[in-house]
């Protein structure tokens, strides 16, 4: 959306005006007063703005005031070099939005937060980071306090008084930010409600991210936008973050390149349960299946081959697990493949020969490392691979341990008939190989030897010589940084919904960070080393929580050391809800990956080559959240900064991310559905567009269904070019061309489903696809609705007349070949702050079920459940099928289990919680699960 205004229009001819600060520089000034409230909204607002308009009257700078977040995108930005938060609350950029308005910032701009401009994007560190710190909560109504004038200097604060007495609302802060400078204190003994002490800034500076920011916590009351001393304390803040005045360059290399500049390839779907990629010297991509098949896709074909089935055992979370190409493949064409033996209880690392062209091309296996495991009870088995620098080969191996009766807390249960249900077996097991991630060497000639530098000596005498990290879970993806050799995986956490005083914390994921070998928590601690309590299966009966810097393996099955090594905390961890640490990873299920490290100068030189904006930035991924994101760390090793990538695009499960030899992105997406092959399923290219972007095709069409002879009318008028290129336009129908105008028309004569394609195509023949697929054969039925009387109001308690009417070409018409029970009549009515696009349709249980279909498609509940197959749990059918007695209790039942997860029901599986779910939206969730057991037979007013 384009968003302009009149005042803006005149920018190009007047606005600009010389105003003094210190150093006398000529300034041009353009503000944007952005005032949007998701949450409590300000009474001063309006007068607040009035008040910045009045000071650019004043001093001669120009003014634009908006609550709507459409502007927040570059062609509308580079016209500011100033914007303000004026008193925000609440959400109140979407995921695109948030990347321009970062962007605009790395430009150059200058960010001003007003008030509540800190009760604002909790969920963005970014933005945390950027205005200093959240609003932590104020002592009831306004007061009069004393503030403190600590920089005499600046030129926001240097007209003020040493002690300051006024009335406001007095915020608290949490999430303060270090580094900025500070303008104000307050003086906790002033007034009644402090929780700072001594050190309570109340404004604040600094320069961040290519921007500088001011912010004031002043500003509560309208009265306060008419006192002369904040209102020269304000001008000053905008002074302050215009800097020299100067308009915002995009052309910076640190200004992240727009999301528009990456598009989402598809090169190949319906995969069968994808694993992992690797590339070929030729440029080819090969990739795994876990049920075996070995699969490469040829970009001058634009096909995918499988070049041979591998016989695997895929039982439980069994399969051709992982995939590496040998760094010197152009000579000695190695391939190695994790496989679990068909025959054996164990998993294989094994090197192959690949040949091209050969019957089969896989051949001369050499097995390099084998793992025990057992096949009696689930889960966890991982297998990713993955060679790092000095030809060092990494394996990741899963705990191979029962979660299922452990309560989503520590498989710990150490009792005799017990070994699958303890992970101190496997991966707190010094002398087992799972729960591990093993780092070998495979020279030059083919063999595997044990290098220097893991976790125990060569020789075996402290523990196994193949294993560099320990203590994991179900380390399901890893990678190591091609530089520095860091290892990072990401390990799936267990699956308690909610921390327990007698066992331990919630569960978590973690993405971890190895620079160094080490023990990693697993089974006795979590996340940040979130210690679990020894427990007593037989007896219910807690003990001690584990110590993480001297962790004690004490179980039967160990057959390593006792003592371990001390616990080293994950990088990033979060559970299923909302994570105070790291809330950009979201919430819902947690899987979570850990995928490349970007260097430009691992990759020459090439248009599609990422750039360098990402330069050091390690990607990560949520499998079950559809959600990548880059970590920019520092020298340490520690977190500096975490941002969304693609945040606009939705990924169906993405199972592995790698960089091709030209520094492009390639993923690999599993599918919503789990066990199973998924149209979703895919191999894709998340090209980088340096130079001229492809157009975006998108389609309008007059009808999707109904009765041949069909006549549907397509349009491409809402296709566009980034690059304002003249775009032409094909229409193919089932393959066929049929029109290169804008505008086309068909006739579908046959019916069943047919695929209208639209391609267009730029002045350089770069091309956008977009398809609809139109079903003929049936009509949709003709609706009426008449209301007798007044349409405009009603009287409580008075009936209201109304007449139906429903005809159907092929089926006639109400009660006329169209039974009553077929027709479902509904209202509701909007209530006050309710949004209209997302409102349910009623309040009767089973015909106003959209706002719990709803609450289940925007969670991750899909991806275990199906609506009429079985997946990793029941389908939605079964479970409505087993509860028909609908009662209040069933409900609440499903609705506490929708929350907090769990197993035994329906087999072993747990379910994942979901504890940011109220229980009135769990309800609405059982509901209309329980619903779809009546089809046919809604309840329906007359």
């Amino acid at each position: 959306m384009k968003w302009y205004s009149p005042l803006a229009c005149l920018l190009a001819v007047a606005a600009t005006f010389l105003f003094t600060q210190c150093n006398q520089q000529e300034k041009f000034l353009r503000v944007l007063v952005f005032s949007k409230t998701e949450g409590y909204r300000h009474a001063s607002i309006e007068p607040g703005i009035e008040a910045i308009r009045n000071l650019g009257e004043k001093h001669g700078f120009t003014v634009e005031a908006t609550e709507d977040a459409e502007v927040f995108s570059q062609e509308n930005l580079k016209q500011f070099n100033v914007i303000i938060f004026l008193c925000t609350s609440g959400d109140v950029l979407n995921d695109a939005q948030q990347l321009e308005f970062q962007r605009w910032v790395q430009a150059g701009g200058g960010f001003v937060g007003i008030h509540s401009a800190t009760d604002t994007e909790y969920d963005w560190p970014w933005y945390n980071e950027l205005v200093g710190g959240y609003f932590a909560g104020h002592p009831p109504g306004v007061s009069e306090a004393v503030i403190e004038r600590v920089d005499p200097e600046h030129i926001s604060t240097r007209h003020l008084p040493e002690k300051w007495v006024r009335t406001d609302e007095w915020y608290n802060f949490k999430k303060l930010i270090p580094t900025t400078h500070k303008l104000l204190n307050l003086d906790e003994g002033s007034y009644e409600g402090g929780a700072m002490g001594k050190n309570h800034p109340i404004a604040w500076y600094h320069e961040f991210d290519g921007g500088r920011a001011w912010y004031t916590a002043l500003g509560h009351t309208p009265e306060t936008y008419s006192e002369p001393l904040f209102l020269e304390h304000a001008w000053g803040g905008i002074q302050y973050a215009a800097g020299s005045g100067a308009a915002v360059d995009y052309s910076r290399h640190t200004v992240a390149p727009p999301e528009n500049r990456f598009g989402k390839v598809v090169l190949a779907d319906n995969l069968n349960e994808p694993m992992e990629l690797d590339f070929l010297p030729d440029g080819k991509v090969i990739f795994i299946e876990r049920h075996g098949a070995i699969k490469v896709y040829d970009p001058i074909l634009k096909r995918v081959k499988t070049i041979q089935q591998l016989e695997v055992s895929s039982t439980l979370e069994d399969g051709l697990l992982g995939l590496a190409v040998d760094p010197d493949f152009y000579s000695n064409h190695w391939l190695y493949l994790f496989y679990s033996d068909p025959d054996v209880a164990q998993q294989r690392v094994s090197r192959f020969t690949y040949t091209d062209g050969a019957v089969p091309p896989l051949s001369d296996e050499e097995v390099l490392l084998t793992i025990p495991t057992q096949r009696d009870e689930c889960c966890h088995s991982a297998g990713s691979i993955q060679f790092g620098p000095e030809r060092m080969l990494y394996i990741a191996t899963g705990d191979n341990t029962n979660p299922f009766k452990s309560d989503g807390y520590a498989p710990i249960d150490g009792r005799p008939g017990r070994k699958p249900f303890d992970a101190r077996r496997s991966a707190g097991n010094t002398n087992d190989l799972r729960g591990k991630v093993l780092r070998i060497r495979v020279t030059e000639e083919g063999s595997a030897e044990i290098p220097e530098g893991n976790l125990f000596p060569k020789d075996g005498s402290a523990g196994r010589p193949e294993i560099y990290a320990m203590g994991c879970r179900n380390p399901f993806r890893i990678s190591i940084d091609p530089l520095n050799g860091a290892l990072y995986w990401g390990d799936v956490g267990p699956d308690a919904g909610r921390p327990k005083a007698e066992r331990g914390p919630a569960g978590h994921d973690e993405v971890n960070r190895a620079a160094k070998p080490g023990f990693f928590g697993w089974p006795l601690f979590v996340g940040d080393n979130k210690p679990y309590r020894k427990y007593d299966f037989a007896l219910h009966a807690s003990g001690e929580p584990f110590d993480p810097e001297h962790p004690v393996n004490l179980s039967s099955f160990n057959t390593g050391a006792e003592n371990l090594p001390p616990a080293q905390p994950a990088l990033i961890w979060y559970p299923y809800g909302e994570s105070e640490e790291f809330p950009l990873m979201g919430k819902g299920g947690r899987t979570a990956m850990a995928g490349p490290v970007f260097y430009t100068g691992q990759y020459y030189e090439n248009d599609n080559r990422y750039p360098s904006y990402f330069e050091g930035k390690l990607f990560i991924y949520e499998w079950m959240r559809g959600r990548i994101i880059t970590v920019t760390l520092d020298e340490e090793g520690q977190i500096k900064r975490m941002e969304r990538f693609m945040p606009s695009q939705d990924f169906s499960n993405p199972v592995d991310l790698e960089f091709n030899s030209r520094g492009e992105l390639y993923l690999l997406e599993y599918g919503k559905a789990w066990n199973s092959q998924n149209e979703d399923a895919r191999l894709v290219h998340l090209k980088y567009h340096s130079g001229n972007r492809p157009p975006i095709a998108r389609i309008d069409c007059s009808e999707q269904y109904g009765r041949a002879p069909l006549t549907v009318n397509f349009s491409a008028a809402a296709s566009a070019d980034y690059d304002l290129d003249p775009i032409d336009f094909e229409w193919r129908i089932d393959g066929k061309s049929i029109s290169r105008a804008e505008a086309a028309s068909f006739t579908f004569r046959e019916n069943g489903k047919h695929r209208a394609r639209l391609v267009v195509k730029d002045a350089t023949g770069q091309t956008g696809f977009a398809t609809e697929e139109i079903w003929v054969g049936n009509d949709p039925p003709e609706i009426g609705f008449q209301l007798e009387g007044n349409r405009t109001f009603y009287w409580s308690g008075e009936p209201v007349p109304y007449q139906v009417t429903v005809r159907d070409t092929e089926d006639g018409e109400l009660h006329q070949g169209i039974p009553s029970q077929a027709v479902a009549l509904t209202m509701d009515y909007l209530e006050q702050g309710y949004d209209m696009a997302t409102i349910a349709q009623g309040h009767q249980q089973r015909v106003f079920s959209s706002e719990g279909e709803r609450l289940i498609e925007a969670s991750n509940c899909l991806s275990c459940h199906q609506m009429d197959k079985e997946s990793v749990g029941p389908s939605y059918r079964q479970v409505a099928e087993r509860y028909k007695e609908d009662n209040p209790a069933v409900v609440k039942r499903l609705a506490g289990k929708i929350i907090s997860g769990g197993s035994g029901v329906w087999g072993e599986k747990a379910m994942s919680a979901h504890p940011h779910l109220s229980q009135a939206q769990a309800r609405k969730m059982a509901e209309y699960i329980l619903g779809l057991d009546e089809a046919g037979s809604k309840e329906s007013l007359p």
